[in-house]
């Protein structure tokens, strides 16, 4: 129920920060009354993510009420062996 556009995705330091804000406004006009409501709120989230992430890479897609967020890793660095020479 919440619009695309009020929502914010972003990547600091390995840390996935979701935010944003709703509204809903409902308004009644009967003979006897007439009601307006409006319903808003602001919500944040924050995951520390498991690994080092290239976040310059990653990607959001919002499809029928779900938020997919796609975060590459970085490759970790292997470590380089070298052969040490007797003289």
């Amino acid at each position: 129920g919440i619009d695309p556009n009020n929502i914010e995705v972003a990547i600091t330091n390995d840390v996935l920060i979701i935010s944003g804000k709703s509204e809903k406004k409902s308004e009644v006009d009967d003979k006897n009354y007439y009601r307006k409501e409006v319903r808003c709120g602001s919500f944040q989230r924050s995951v520390a993510l498991p690994a080092t992430v290239n976040g310059d890479q990653a990607k959001a897609e919002y499809k029928d009420g779900i938020l997919k967020v796609n975060i590459p890793k970085i490759e970790n660095i292997k470590p380089k062996t070298i052969k040490v020479e007797i003289k």
